[in-house]
This record gives C-alpha cells, structure tokens and sequence, in this order.
C-alpha cells in the first residue's frame, strides 16, 4: 500500500511510519516543512498551503494520511489555524484529485466539541472554544461537502483526545513530570475526568483504518478507556514510579487568577510561559469523551492506559536516554 503522510516528521507522524515499516507491506513517503529526526530517506519537504507541491508529491499514492496542522495554544495571528489546518485540507483534496487518490485518513481532534461537554459522541453538537478547534471543525466540514460530491471515495476521520507518549514535550508530559518531581500544584478537588490516548495506541488504530475502512465516510473519537480523574493519575504516577507524591491544592478561582497574572506577564514580556488562563482552565475541565463507536470497530488496542503511562514514565524519568530528540505538542 502507498501511504503518503503530510506533516508526518512529528509525534504521532514519527510513531506512525515507524510503526507501518515494522508491519512491512507499507511504501511510505513522509510530506513535511522539517525534516524527520529518524526517517529522512522517506521524507520531502513540501508545504500543505502549496498546492504546487502536493500536487508533485501525491503522484503515485493511494492513500493519504493528513496530520499537518497548527496546534498549539498561542499561535499567532491566529489566521495561520487556517491558513494550515483549512486551505491545506483545500489543497490535499484538490491534490488527491488531480493524482487519483480516493482515500484519506484526517485526524481531526476533541476540540471540536469544546469544555467540560458530557462524554459526547461523534454526533454531538460541535461547540470549539479557541481557534484550533474552530479550524479543525471547519476542515471537517470542507472534507465533507467534498465528500457529497466524491461519493466513491473513503474517508476516515480520527478525533484524538490528548495524545501522550515517549518524547512527547506536551501538557501530559509537562503534567507527569511535575508529579514525578514533586512540584505538582492540584488545582480544584481532582475528580474531573481527563480523557487520554497513548500514542502506541493512536497509531495502531490508524493502521487498523488503513487494512479494514476502506470504504464510506467514517468518522471516530479516540480515547484510551478507562478514563482516570486527576487523582486518579497521581495515584498512578506514585504506583509506577514507587514513590509518594505531595500535591498542594488550590480551588479553581484562585488558579484562575493566578493563570491571568501569567497572561499579562506574557504580554508585558512578549514570551510565552508554560502557565497561562487557558492551561488552566483546560487542566480543570472534564474531558471524557465516548469512543464506543472505536470500540465497537474491531479494533483493540495493544496497551491500556496504565500501561501507555508507565512506559512513558519509564522511558522519560527510569531508564537512561541515548538522545535528546523530542516533540513539542500541546
């Protein structure tokens, strides 16, 4: 099968080709604007706003795997969420088009839903509190009219939740690592449920889509279940890492406003800080989301939460590291 990824020299992207090269049976060609810190022989440098290179670099590929996007929360101007995660949906469908190419994989993301929504499924109504999800949702519904009208064509959607795993430098990360440091400031009571998925996990389901979806429009959560409260997860860190860990508690209002102390000191300063209003108003929400319809697909996936978060934990803060390559997420 000829996969081509665009945007893959990233976390999941990295996890992904490692994974399909594994498999064997995989040809795949790797569309980025940087260069991939371990698979350099399947990548070129191409831009998802250009149509001249997708065009160039879709030739010859029967299946596209689109992971380009603006994530992270403080973008700026904001216009470039659409500029990658919309106009380049625009351009990869025109690409696939003109090269032939009937089927996609997007991932989407939760943030379509926006906060502390009740687990809500693939049909709940789409409510995006920041420009991330604004643009992920409107990429979603460009991919679908086009879909009206190339009936024939597969398309599947993955909208992950929080994706955590070895090398990852995101919010679960940051999180882990102040638990497992010992500084770690519990911000409300903890019973909020935070919805997760292991990168492990993340990719295999993508290749599950690639070998079994190859038909219709389909669209899925993912979420590792159980979802574990943020007790929950400190137990857990405790559990694997065999040490106690203080937390400080704080209530909600006052972490708010300490978050928008932090807001001003990032204006005032012009420099982004790991703390701010946003971070932690997304760290007290509940994030549980459904994924009956992933579960109900056959798929099953080769590790638990618990132990997608004990290797991770192992691999960043037991085992001696052989490099410093990592990835920066949300």
């Amino acid at each position: 099968m000829k996969v081509t990824m665009i945007g893959g020299s990233g976390f999941v992207g990295t996890r992904l080709i490692g994974l399909l090269q594994e498999a064997g049976g995989y040809d795949v060609k790797n569309v980025d604007l940087l260069p991939s810190h371990f698979f350099n022989d399947v990548t070129v440098i191409g831009d998802v706003r250009r149509q001249e290179d997708i065009d160039r670099e879709l030739s010859g590929s029967e299946v596209v795997v689109l992971l380009a996007a603006q994530h992270r929360d403080d973008v700026s101007p904001t216009s470039l969420y659409y500029d990658t995660n919309v106009e380049g949906m625009r351009v990869t469908l025109r690409a696939m088009e003109r090269n032939g190419v009937k089927r996609l994989v997007f991932f989407s993301s939760v943030a379509v839903y926006g906060l502390n929504k009740h687990n809500p499924d693939e049909d709940h109504d789409k409510d995006p509190f920041n420009h991330y999800g604004k643009s992920k949702w409107e990429a979603e519904q460009v991919v679908a009219e086009w879909h009206r009208s190339h009936p024939d064509w597969n398309v599947n959607i993955v909208r992950p939740t929080v994706i955590f795993g070895e090398r990852n430098r995101g919010n679960v990360y940051n999180l882990l690592r102040q638990i497992a440091g010992g500084k770690f400031l519990m911000v409300g009571k903890g019973n909020n449920r935070k919805s997760m998925a292991y990168v492990g996990n993340v990719v295999a389901f993508v290749k599950f889509l690639l070998e079994s979806r190859t038909e219709g429009y389909n669209v899925y959560n993912y979420i590792d279940k159980p979802d574990f409260t943020m007790n929950d997860l400190v137990a857990h860190v405790e559990k694997v890492l065999g040490k106690h860990i203080p937390a400080t508690r704080l209530p909600y209002w006052l972490g708010m406003v300490g978050g928008y102390c932090f807001d001003v000191l990032a204006w005032i300063t012009r420099r982004k800080l790991a703390v701010s209003s946003v971070r932690v108003k997304k760290f007290c929400a509940t994030t549980e989301f459904d994924a009956r319809r992933m579960e109900q697909s056959g798929f099953r996936a080769p590790y638990s939460l618990g132990e997608g978060l004990a290797r991770t934990l192992e691999f960043e803060f037991v085992h001696p590291r052989h490099d410093d390559v990592t990835f920066k997420t949300e």
